[in-house]
């Protein structure tokens, strides 16, 4: 899962990140509200951790001109501010969760996951396709019960299809998820990715869980179960068929 970490001092960034990294994260930081507002809108982000205070704009600012935007991007506020009034100011304006500082970072790890969670959907850490078993919390992917040992890029390959599962994904949408709009390679690496992904997943039992929607993208869902597809993509699949 992919987190924006808006934090404007460096050690406090270097540190947080260090604990979202280990709880499985990919953490893109800039430490300027105009900065957390440009990726917000140019990227999509599982998450958006941000600190009020910031040298430009605050993170209640910053969160009410996104919320305004309609940035999707759930955000969890990180603050030393413990009265009943700030964090009712967060929540009012947008807010998903608040998180008040020095906070333990198995609290906040599991407080991240909890709200993606919420934001997908979902209200147990555990993601489910026929056989197949993916655990938010643990990173953990069993099939039939046994594990199945994935790369870092498979495993946030899978943990996206399966975050939407029925939807198709674009290979720009699995770009986006693994790098960020930083560094990219070229989107052929989505197929081949896929490719090792598929048959790790046949090998283990799975099935034929994830296919191809020719000239769209990708699909993970259930045997049977409907096809979706995202709004932007809608004119185009319904010309396909």
């Amino acid at each position: 899962m992919r987190i924006l970490l808006v934090e404007p001092v460096a050690r406090k960034a270097e540190e947080t990140t260090r604990h979202m990294e280990k709880g499985g994260f990919t953490v893109d930081h800039v430490d300027t509200g105009h900065d957390a507002l440009g990726m917000l809108k140019s990227y999509n982000y599982d998450l958006a951790v941000i600190d009020v205070r910031l040298p430009d704009l605050d993170g209640y600012e910053v969160l009410r001109i996104s919320r305004a935007a309609r940035v999707p991007t759930p955000v969890l506020v990180l603050s030393e501010e413990r009265t009943a009034m700030a964090k009712v100011k967060a929540f009012s304006i947008g807010a998903d969760d608040y998180v008040t500082r020095p906070y333990e970072s198995m609290e906040l790890t599991a407080r991240m996951q909890a709200v993606i969670r919420r934001s997908k959907g979902y209200s147990e850490p555990t993601l489910r396709a026929g056989e197949l078993e993916l655990s938010l919390d643990s990173r953990e992917v069993t099939v039939h019960g046994q594990n199945v040992h994935l790369t870092g890029k498979e495993y946030m390959i899978l943990e996206l299809l399966l975050l939407r599962k029925g939807m198709v994904l674009t290979k720009d949408a699995f770009l986006n998820h693994l790098y960020g709009g930083m560094d990219e390679p070229e989107m052929k690496i989505i197929d081949v990715f896929i490719c090792k992904l598929r048959k790790k997943l046949q090998m283990a039992g799975a099935g034929q869980l994830i296919s191809t929607v020719w000239g769209q993208g990708y699909v993970l869902r259930d045997e049977g179960s409907p096809l979706a597809v995202p709004p932007e993509q809608a004119k185009t699949h319904a010309a396909v068929f």
